[in-house]
C-alpha cells in the first residue's frame, strides 16, 4: 500500500522497561516495529496504560529505549550525540495533550511562538512580530493574539498555538499525543481539519496518539492498535471498520457509540481488566480477555503477520 512512498521514521524491535522501587521490571513497550511514511498519518490507538505515550516520548528522545532502533532516514537517533540530538529536534516536533503544561504562563504568545526559532537562530529578534503573525495566520488565529498570555485563551486556541509552535521549525514529523482529547467534540473536528490541511500543504508526516478509534480512523492513513505494550494489529485507516481481524480491535469497534447505531446492534463492553505490565502473561497478551483464547494462545506469543496489503495481525487465529 505504501511501498512506493518514502520512509521517514521507522522503529525496529523497540523495547522500553522501567525499574520500580521494588526492583521489578515494568515493560511499557515490547518489540515495537512501526513505519511512518512521508506525508501520511500513522494513528496509534489503545487503552490507557498500553504504552502509547511512552512510545512517542522515545521518538522525540524524551526517553531512551532499553533496546532497539529508531531510524530517521536510516540514521539511528538512539545513539546520537547531545549536539546531534539537539539539532534533530528541528525534524521531529511534538504537540502535547495539555498545552498549558508545556507553556511558560509568564510568556506572551509572541515569545512562545518564536522561542524555538531564536534558539536555533532561524530568525533575528527584530523579526519576531512578523514571524508570529505568519504562524498565527497559519493556524487561523488573529495576529493580535501574539500579545496575549496563554491563560486568557480557550483550550482550542491554546492547542492551535501549540501546533503553530511545533510547526514553526518546519519539522518533517509531527507527533500529536492525545492532542484533542481535552477538547469539545466540535473543537476536535476543527483541529483535525486544520491538521489535515497543513499536512497537505507542507507534506508533513503525522503520528497521532488517541483513545478514540472513530476519530483516528476518520483521517489516519494507517492505524496501529496497541495493547499492553504490544502492537496487535496494523491496518489501513479506511479498512478498520470492516477489515479489522484482531479480537481486541474488533472489541474496540464494537464498544463505540454512534448516533447512526442501528436498533439491532448493541454496544458491547470489553470485559475484564488489562493485566499489569509488571506481570505480562506468557503467550498472547490479550488472552485473559479474549473469548477465542485457546491453549496455544497461552503458550506461544503471536507475532505480526501479513494478512493483506498493508495489514498485519498478531493473532494465532486471524487469517
Amino acid at each position: 500500500m505504501f511501498k512506493d512512498l518514502e520512509i521517514v521514521l521507522q522503529t525496529q524491535h523497540i523495547v522500553k522497561q522501567f525499574k520500580t522501587s521494588k526492583n521489578q521490571m515494568l515493560v511499557a513497550c515490547n518489540d515495537i516495529n512501526l513505519t511512518a511514511y512521508k506525508g501520511k498519518t500513522l494513528g496509534i490507538v489503545g487503552e490507557s496504560g498500553c504504552g502509547k505515550s511512552t512510545f512517542v516520548r522515545l521518538l522525540t528522545q524524551l526517553e531512551t529505549p532499553t533496546s532497539g532502533k529508531i531510524l530517521y532516514h536510516d540514521k539511528d537517533i538512539v545513539h546520537f550525540s547531545k549536539k546531534e540530538a539537539w539539532l534533530n529536534r528541528q525534524n521531529i516536533q511534538m504537540v502535547f495533550q495539555d498545552p498549558m503544561a508545556s507553556f511558560n504562563p509568564k510568556m506572551k504568545i509572541i515569545d512562545i511562538l518564536t522561542e524555538p526559532l531564536l534558539n536555533f537562530k532561524r530568525i533575528k529578534r527584530s523579526e519576531k512580530e512578523t514571524k508570529a503573525k505568519e504562524l498565527l495566520e497559519m493556524v487561523e488565529l488573529p495576529a493580535d493574539f501574539m500579545y496575549r498570555y496563554p491563560h486568557s485563551m480557550s483550550g482550542g486556541q491554546r492547542q492551535r498555538i501549540s501546533l503553530a509552535r511545533a510547526l514553526s521549525l518546519e519539522p518533517e514529523v509531527l507527533i500529536c499525543d492525545e492532542a484533542t482529547s481535552a477538547l469539545d467534540v466540535s473543537i476536535q473536528r476543527n483541529i483535525i481539519q486544520l491538521l489535515v490541511r497543513l499536512q497537505k500543504e507542507k507534506n508533513i508526516t503525522i503520528i497521532f496518539i488517541c483513545h478514540d478509534l472513530a476519530l483516528i480512523s476518520s483521517f489516519s492513513h494507517q492505524i496501529a492498535v496497541m495493547y499492553l505494550g504490544h502492537i496487535v494489529e496494523v491496518i489501513p485507516g479506511e479498512k478498520i471498520k470492516d477489515g479489522a481481524k484482531h479480537p481486541y480491535t474488533r472489541a474496540l469497534i464494537d464498544s463505540q457509540f454512534s448516533v447512526h447505531l442501528s436498533q439491532d446492534k448493541q454496544i458491547k463492553a470489553l470485559d475484564g481488566e488489562v493485566p499489569s505490565p509488571l506481570d505480562i502473561p506468557q503467550g498472547c497478551p490479550f488472552q485473559s480477555r479474549c473469548k477465542y483464547c485457546k491453549e496455544e494462545c497461552r503458550k506461544e506469543k503471536p507475532v505480526l503477520k501479513e494478512v493483506g496489503v498493508g495489514h498485519q495481525v498478531a493473532c494465532q487465529y486471524s487469517k
